[in-house]
Order: structure tokens, then C-alpha cells, then sequence
């Protein structure tokens, strides 16, 4: 089964290029254990909210707006889409996740 694994953020611009390397690096070698124990999917990292474009095309017209959905102190980071047998592994490896990124983590399965 598949999971996605959202890095949850809260410090932008709160960190120093020091410990963004460490945390970099952590995640380096975790992405490298899920991949040679092929739990790898994918994964990705997303830029900050301030970047973000809002499309709404649901009416006549498609409403675009600058900034993120929703105004908040916590935001998604980035992702790892995990292959699990299931959710026990998956919230191994989520925990090993958020270990190595220093941030809390969400597990979704996929439906």
C-alpha cells in the first residue's frame, strides 16, 4: 500500500544555513534507506507558502489569487510518497522521517 508522508513545517526563516546542511543531510540518508529497502516512491520538497498561487476555476471564471490556501504557522514542506505493507511499517518509517527532517509528519494512505 501507499502513503503519503507530509513534512509539516513551522519554521521558515527560523533556521541557520548550518542546521538547514544537517537537516539536508539526514534526509539524504533517509531517502537512501528507503530507497535500498524499496519503500521509495517519490518524494519532494515545496517551496514556502508566501510563493504559493491560489486557482479557483469552480464558477464562470477562474479566480487566481497570490499566497497560500490557508493563512497558518505550520505548512506543508515537502512529501515522500512511501510503499508500505502496512500503516505499522508506514508509521516507522514516518517517525524515522521526522527524525531525520526535524519536523512533525502526517500519514496518509492512499485510497
Amino acid at each position: 500500500m501507499q502513503y503519503l508522508v507530509s513534512v509539516i513545517d513551522n519554521t521558515h526563516n527560523l533556521i541557520t544555513a548550518e542546521e538547514e546542511a544537517a537537516e539536508q543531510a539526514a534526509i539524504d540518508v533517509f531517502n537512501e534507506r528507503l530507497q535500498a529497502e524499496g519503500h521509495w516512491v517519490f518524494a519532494g520538497g515545496l517551496g514556502v507558502p508566501d510563493n504559493a498561487t491560489v486557482i479557483d476555476n469552480r464558477g464562470e471564471e477562474a479566480v487566481v489569487t497570490d499566497g497560500p490556501f490557508l493563512e497558518s504557522k505550520e505548512y506543508l514542506a515537502g512529501f515522500w510518497i512511501i510503499d508500505a505493507p502496512d500503516l505499522d511499517v508506514a508509521l516507522k518509517l514516518a517517525a524515522e522521517g521526522s527524525k531525520a527532517c526535524n519536523r512533525k509528519i502526517e500519514v496518509r494512505p492512499f485510497h
